[in-house]
């Protein structure tokens, strides 16, 4: 596996009742601490219900985001473009990779509340039509094509951009995935990446995975697309990461039954099983012991996404999703963590320190001797000198 990227998949999920303003402004200094840490990509969720994933336009985000970070791209995780006219999603789209300089990815889906889209009159099924035809739209704008062409919600007559992408030929563009062969099938129908975000929430989440990557190659081929590019693959997985496990089950004390209550009786989003653990310590043991995530050390991490690596047959970017498990401070210390002991296992960066460590370490006797034999060389040539003077 080349080097793996890393980076976060942010809903977000904030337990109802607190502050929206903050708890945005906590989203957004997360945003600047991952891109001080080094980390790769921030992947920035849509919601408009149900009251935790607060986030109504990753657009607007993520240029509040840009204009605070250096490195790290950022990405919609993803626009429910089904909700959108496919023409202005590629119009922003395209006016946000100007804006980020090459910084911008387009993450697309059907959108997952049914309490979001049911308010403009459509159910899951229509979404995922949806998705479809607009992603195919969306696709043809980028090209630089004038589309005419009627949806079940919109009209396109001429359309065109006016702005070609600012990274040549194109900004990142994926498609996410969860349960269903939505997203794998236009993936691989038009040569673009994949996000696979609740693969491994089911205990046969592997299997899910090789299914994902499976159904992308085929539909490449089907459709006449280049071999995809495993490095266009990126899972979405669960941790939260402290020094000892004892310290990281102590932390998501704080949040995690929010989490699980939110995905066990609020959304209505059943591809996101997660169990019918009622109490902390059997959330936790869920997490560990079904293989769909890690609270507890940074060896557990560097297992768990090794793991992922042998199981998928390899991807391009092991993504964290923002679950405020934890308190801020504790959460920020994880994904610190995590930049500093994992990330480098994955990305060629351990092995050279370590390396050289080693190689000191076996010659350290034969080195010292040599030293040793210096000073007192330069000791002695030092008293010849005096005496020659004396």
């Amino acid at each position: 596996m080349s080097r793996l990227r890393f980076g976060t998949f942010l809903a977000p999920f904030h337990k109802p009742g607190q502050n929206p303003t903050l708890a945005l402004q906590r989203d957004l200094e997360l945003v600047e601490h991952l891109d001080r840490l080094g980390y790769d990509e921030a992947w920035i969720g849509e919601h408009h219900s149900a009251g935790s994933e607060i986030i109504a336009s990753p657009e607007i985000f993520m240029a509040a985001a840009a204009e605070r970070t250096r490195h790290i791209k950022l990405g919609t995780g993803v626009t429910s473009i089904s909700y959108h006219n496919p023409l202005w999603v590629a119009d922003r789209m395209v006016m946000l990779d100007h804006l980020t300089r090459g910084r911008t990815m387009l993450g697309c889906g059907p959108g997952s509340l049914p309490t979001d889209s049911s308010m403009i009159g459509l159910n899951p099924t229509d979404t995922r039509e949806l998705l479809e035809e607009n992603l195919d739209i969306i696709m043809r704008l980028l090209r630089g094509e004038s589309v005419t062409r009627r949806t079940a919600t919109h009209n396109l007559v001429d359309a065109q951009l006016q702005l070609r992408p600012y990274t040549d030929p194109c900004f990142d563009i994926a498609v996410a995935a969860v349960a269903s062969p939505t997203g794998p099938r236009m993936a691989g129908k038009h040569g673009v990446g994949l996000l696979s975000i609740g693969a491994t929430l089911t205990q046969d989440g592997f299997d899910a995975l090789a299914h994902h990557w499976n159904v992308v190659e085929e539909r490449a081929a089907h459709h006449g697309q280049p071999a995809p590019d495993r490095d266009t693959w990126r899972l979405v997985g669960l941790m939260h990461i402290a020094e000892t496990r004892e310290q990281a089950y102590k932390d998501v004390e704080y949040g995690i039954e929010h989490w699980f209550n939110y995905f066990q009786k609020v959304a209505a989003f059943p591809q996101m099983a997660v169990g019918d653990s009622t109490d902390v310590k059997g959330m936790i043991d869920f997490i560990n012991q079904a293989g769909i995530g890690a609270i507890g050390t940074v060896e557990d991490a560097k297992a768990q996404v090794q793991k992922l690596a042998d199981q998928s047959g390899g991807f391009g970017a092991f993504l964290l999703l923002g679950h405020e498990w934890a308190n801020p401070a504790a959460t920020k210390r994880s994904y610190e963590l995590i930049a500093q002991h994992v990330m480098p296992e994955f990305q060629g960066q351990a092995q050279g320190t370590i390396a050289a460590k080693n190689r000191a370490s076996d010659t350290r006797e034969a080195h010292a001797r040599s030293q040793l034999d210096a000073v007192d060389h330069m000791s002695k040539k030092y008293e010849h000198e005096r005496g020659a003077t004396g």
